[in-house]
């Protein structure tokens, strides 16, 4: 794909809807089928269909670095290179597929543990899928979730996760859509990155903590907004206090002028908003940061991409 900001398609107003997933369990089988039926039902909304839908980090199984091994599928996308769903040997590609193609919207499959079939590493993966059911990009977290709050929160990603090593956006009718996961909302070069690329929007399947969520899950998404003058979102799952990892939840939507459009609590919900193009530009006349930049006195991290 071109990675010039020139070559991104024509920005148009569209609607986000975000599936803020609850009954994530041990059954992988059963998360499917319940992300399925949130899918339709997120589809299936009365005042109009949404053009483009988004799961939550890590759907199809428990959240922890034990799991990720046992839940990892194969899914073998190049890209660049067509993939035939109908061969996919991922339980979750194909299931995502259908149902995107069912729906006819624009699917980001949150994310789910995948496992590389030539070398075996286990990554932290996203999936994106046309209307017509298509794979059409992925993106594997790059930024671990390694952290040690004392007497709060011990976890460790790497023990079972590699990293991935390339910046991902796609385009669709209506926008150039730039991806993350998470822990990657914490590094601002990354969305920086897909900014210069042309992105419009930089969604983030994620799944923050009770101990980071409340400090940070609001501030960093409207942190990046502002500073690239994006559109910013993060779809969270629901809060499940039975598990062994407790989500924050709080999806939300953030406009280039960091104004929260939408947000959901910690329950299991649906939340839409309308992207609109105009808040983009006006963003961007009015405080022209994206014209400004001196790069005669600091490096343009996105130089090379």
């Amino acid at each position: 794909m071109s990675t010039t900001a020139a070559s991104a398609p024509t920005f148009k107003p569209f609607t986000l809807a975000l599936v803020q997933l609850g009954q994530i369990g041990s059954d992988k089988t059963a998360n499917i089928k319940h992300a399925r039926e949130m899918v339709l039902k997120a589809a299936n909304r009365p005042a109009g269909k949404p053009d483009l839908i988004v799961l939550p980090e890590c759907f199809n199984s428990p959240y922890g670095h034990v799991h990720f091994p046992v839940y990892a599928e194969n899914i073998g996308y190049k890209p660049g290179q067509a993939y035939d769903v109908s061969s996919s040997p991922s339980e979750s590609v194909k299931a995502l597929s259908e149902v995107a193609k069912e729906t006819g919207t624009w699917l980001l499959g949150g994310s789910i543990p995948e496992r590389d079939e030539t070398d075996g590493k286990v990554y932290n993966t996203a999936t994106v899928y046309s209307p017509k059911g298509e794979l059409v990009a992925t993106h594997r977290k790059v930024h671990l979730f390694d952290i040690d709050i004392p007497g709060k929160i011990k976890f460790k990603e790497s023990e079972t996760l590699t990293g991935g090593s390339s910046v991902n956006f796609f385009d669709t009718e209506f926008a150039r859509i730039g991806l993350g996961i998470c822990y990657d909302v914490r590094f601002p070069e990354l969305a920086m990155t897909n900014a210069r690329q042309g992105c419009h929007i930089l969604i983030y399947p994620g799944a923050f903590n009770m101990t980071t969520g409340p400090l940070h899950w609001e501030l960093l998404q409207r942190g990046r907004a502002i500073d690239n003058q994006v559109y910013f979102s993060m779809c969270s799952p629901a809060r499940d206090l039975s598990a062994g990892y407790h989500a924050w939840g709080h999806s939300m939507v953030v406009d280039p002028m960091g104004r929260i459009l939408t947000e959901a609590q910690h329950e299991e919900d649906i939340i839409y908003a309308h992207i609109d193009p105009k808040v983009f530009h006006d963003a961007r006349t009015g405080i022209p940061v994206t014209t400004q930049r001196r790069f005669d006195v600091y490096p343009d991290i996105s130089k090379g991409f």
